[in-house]
């Protein structure tokens, strides 16, 4: 397991913002308290109202803005993880075609209804972005140019109540990891929030399907 850099985080996380927004789009799932369905959006993030755009960003920023190496640890694909039919190929797909593919979606909901648990009902936020990572200078000035579109996933999963009133994430990912300023797509980032270790270790199984 290696460390995540916390300077990476930050880069990522002042483009989370309603003036510096990096998402594009923002799709989803609830589930019942038995991981059933109970219905799925897929939406243009930038159509979203602005106190919604508010809203979604702060659960999106969650992820990588937690506890850099402690709430948010780097984990690998090993071979057997990158399997065909394996979630991380899933993933891939889902990046690639920046969400906007449903019936992808609803396998990646359906095998995480089978294998999730948790007290009561939760929903699944996908977000979608894009970085023009800039090049630096020796002296650490950014420079105009781009060195790499970091295109990547933001997975969130929140405890709903009454009208799917999303509360604060209990665990999720980035994926592909964002390390040293670049797209690692041997690599996802899983946070976990305090006490939510059970949580965890349930979206571990399910992101790296050959363990």
């Amino acid at each position: 397991m290696g460390k995540i850099s916390r300077e990476d985080m930050l880069e990522l996380t002042r483009r989370m913002t309603l003036k510096r927004n990096c998402f594009d789009r923002i799709a989803g799932a609830y589930f019942d308290e038995e991981g059933f369905v109970d219905g799925t959006f897929n939406k243009h993030f930038l159509k979203l109202p602005p106190k919604d755009q508010q809203a979604n960003l702060k659960i999106a920023k969650a992820v990588p803005f937690s506890d850099t190496n402690v709430q948010l640890k780097e984990h690998d694909f090993g071979e057997k993880d990158r399997k065909p039919g394996s979630t991380w190929q899933l993933l891939m797909a889902l990046n690639e075609c920046e969400l906007k593919n449903d019936a992808m979606l609803d396998v990646f909901y359906e095998e995480f209804g089978q294998r999730y648990r948790t007290d009561g009902s939760y929903a699944v936020y996908f977000f979608h972005g894009s970085y023009d990572v800039p090049l630096k200078a020796g002296d650490k000035e950014s420079l105009w140019e781009s060195e790499e579109v970091y295109r990547f996933l933001v997975c969130a999963v929140c405890p709903v109540s009454g009208d799917y009133e999303p509360g604060a994430p209990e665990c999720g990912f980035l994926f592909p990891a964002f390390k040293d300023r670049g797209s690692d797509i041997l690599r996802a980032d899983i946070f976990t929030a305090e006490g939510k270790s059970r949580q965890a270790g349930l979206l571990k199984g399910i992101l790296f399907s050959g363990r």
